[in-house]
């Protein structure tokens, strides 16, 4: 079957995190979900996708997740995850977790392992998981790879590209032939510079109708926002969620269309702490007589231990390899 409308959440959290090994799970989750967003567009398929940035307790996280896919109209959900079991230096494999969906999760499953040279776990019947319980549309679950096995990791990193675009093809119906023209991901592009925070209920130096860039309505991102307008304000700006992930850089829009910068994310790097962090395109700036490079949320300022003025790397688009 092919589908034209899914959701893609990445499993976990920022503040739940899941496995961590070589790879961590929730940092590659998100980078594959809208690495495969991206794909499955090209493809034609409308696509929506969901990180929780909020939450701090599993039952939480959980209930958030599958709040956001039910709470829209598509033909299927997919989380996506990645295992773990102890560290190795053999392939440990794919699997992809079912409920009802077995014919779906396998042919999944085995077209990342051709497109990866992983082993081939298969489809695997999950009747425990919140995840595919829970959810009103048919759903399957991937664990990608083990994060502890270097093998798997070296093949994940190395066949990027092909395993995003295997799933794709699976999930759309179509192969990469029928795809005319398609774009390759841009480069990433290294930055280095000093760093401010802004957006939110808090940050004074925005007015209260104050809009973003190139976000014009929550429905674009509602994965940035707070749920409810704060009072007395009626711009974007200060609607941001403060403790959700984002960053506004001087995009340069002759090389990557508004449109575009939303289906990528960037990853900021303290170099005070050696903390990386990945976060959303949220807004354009800071103005260049700052002198600095990025504004961030407050949430992402605080996690990565800095504060105003210190120096972070951003690297844009990250595409996790």
């Amino acid at each position: 079957m092919a589908y034209n409308s899914i959701i893609i959440s990445s499993g976990h959290g920022q503040y739940v995190r899941g496995a961590c090994g070589i790879i961590d799970e929730v940092n590659e989750a998100r980078v594959l979900v809208e690495r495969l967003a991206t794909d499955l567009r090209f493809r034609g398929v409308d696509v929506k996708t969901f990180h929780d940035d909020v939450s701090y307790t599993q039952n939480e996280n959980l209930n958030r997740i599958v709040d956001f896919h039910n709470g829209h109209i598509r033909q299927l959900d997919i989380s996506v995850h990645f295992n773990a079991y102890e560290q190795v230096p053999h392939g440990m494999g794919v699997e992809v977790l079912y409920v009802t969906q077995g014919t779906l999760a396998g042919q999944v499953s085995a077209a990342i392992a051709a497109a990866g040279g992983l082993i081939n776990r298969g489809a695997k019947k999950r009747t425990d998981l919140f995840f595919l319980n829970s959810t009103e549309a048919p759903a399957i679950l991937l664990e990608v790879c083990f994060v502890d096995s270097e093998a798997d990791c070296f093949a994940y990193r190395d066949y990027f590209d092909d395993i995003s675009a295997a799933i794709a093809d699976t999930l759309s119906g179509m192969s990469g032939e029928d795809i005319p023209d398609v774009p390759l991901p841009p480069c990433e592009t290294t930055m280095t510079g000093k760093v401010s925070w802004f957006g939110g209920p808090g940050d004074m130096g925005v007015a209260p109708d104050e809009g973003l860039a190139f976000i014009y309505n929550v429905e674009q991102a509602p994965h940035l926002f707070l749920p409810y307008q704060p009072e007395d304000t009626t711009g974007l700006a200060r609607r941001l969620n403060p403790f959700v992930h984002y960053i506004a850089l001087r995009w340069n829009y002759d090389e990557m269309t508004k449109d575009e910068i939303l289906k990528h994310v960037a990853l900021v790097r303290a170099l005070k702490t050696g903390v990386d962090l990945t976060a959303f395109p949220a807004d354009w700036g800071p103005h260049g007589d700052t002198d600095r490079l990025a504004d961030i949320s407050p949430g992402l300022m605080h996690d990565l231990g800095i504060e105003t003025d210190d120096e972070v790397e951003v690297i844009f688009p990250y595409r996790g390899n």
